[in-house]
């Protein structure tokens, strides 16, 4: 499935502002309105206008393989987890985790739970019934507004995201996680190149021109015995 077509233009709509309302919360409404991905997301049943960047990034690099099996770290409310099902299709294992309660998603195993929680790791290799072959992550702290601190955050949670990562999957296996444009840091780009055999960034259409994320992409997992350098 294709996004939104970016030709042409829809009519544009504006709420009357309401005396309760913020201009924040004025302006996030009318952004939320006139977003043709908003509108697709809904008209395509996918629980948020998020689940296009992964089918834009899998339509790029073709990471969803035929009955595969695959984490979604921060699943919540599950439209990456959607994708991942339609895309690998019959025999997947697609299992989300997400600290937070979400509603099932026919076909997927859902857990909740923190991924650094040993159990939880346990439980989602249980579910999947041997080690993954694509952990994805669009998770993303609560940002401050001042750059720096918030792209330092989201750094750490993909360094914590990777972790996971290196311990649950198959060689071969593939990564995807969110980061803040100014790239990836030295240390988890090291990392990535040490333990994957192909490391890129990526910020799919569906990404606002106006957000600072993309995301970075590992493909080729490399175990400790045969990670560059080793």
């Amino acid at each position: 499935m294709k996004g939104p077509p970016s030709g042409g233009r829809g009519v544009t709509t504006r709420l009357k502002t309401a005396k309760t309302r913020s201009t924040s919360s004025q302006k996030w409404l009318e952004r939320q309105l006139n977003d043709p991905y908003v509108r697709a997301a809904q008209a395509a049943g996918y629980r948020s206008r998020a689940a296009f960047k992964l089918v834009e990034i899998d339509d790029k690099l073709h990471l969803l393989k035929p009955r595969g099996r695959v984490v979604d770290l921060g699943a919540a409310p599950g439209g990456w987890t959607q994708v991942a099902i339609q895309r690998i299709g019959a025999g997947a294992k697609v299992v989300a985790l997400d600290l937070l309660a979400m509603d099932p998603v026919p076909g997927a195993i859902v857990l909740q739970g923190d991924f650094q929680d040993p159990a939880a790791e346990q439980a989602v290799l249980a579910a999947l019934d041997g080690q993954a072959d694509l952990v994805l992550s669009d998770m993303a702290p609560n940002t401050t507004g001042h750059n720096a601190t918030d792209h330092l955050r989201i750094i750490a949670l993909a360094e914590l995201a990777l972790d996971f990562a290196i311990r649950v999957l198959a060689p071969g296996g593939g990564f995807v996680a969110k980061v803040f444009q100014g790239g990836t840091e030295k240390d988890l780009l090291d990392l990535l190149k040490q333990r994957f055999a192909t490391v890129r960034h990526v910020k799919p259409p569906a990404s606002r021109k106006d957000s600072a994320e993309l995301y970075v992409v590992a493909t080729g997992f490399r175990p400790a015995s045969q990670a560059a350098g080793a």
